[in-house]
């Protein structure tokens, strides 16, 4: 779902919200003039903080997190539940 252009020349390619637990995590995919990036916002109460990666980097972090994936899943269940 691409979206038009703002007026400070970005425009957002895609964005998908999921929510774990408490948390809201927005992932948004975006362009501007000096190149492409995925916006992460995490959304806790009212209180968000967001990391942005270059879009050159993203399959190095899809890399780091198929590995972080794999090593919890090995690990077996948690020692401690999740909250709910």
């Amino acid at each position: 779902m691409a979206r038009g252009v703002s007026g400070n020349q970005e425009r957002e390619l895609i964005s998908e919200q999921i929510q774990i637990e408490r948390k809201v995590f927005s992932f948004s995919l975006r362009e501007n003039p000096r190149g492409r990036f995925l916006r992460i916002t995490e959304d806790v109460g009212g209180r968000r903080d967001t990391i942005i990666i270059p879009s050159t980097g993203l399959p190095q972090v899809v890399a780091l997190l198929n590995r972080v994936v794999e090593a919890d899943e090995e690990a077996g269940p948690p020692l401690i539940a999740p909250e709910s």
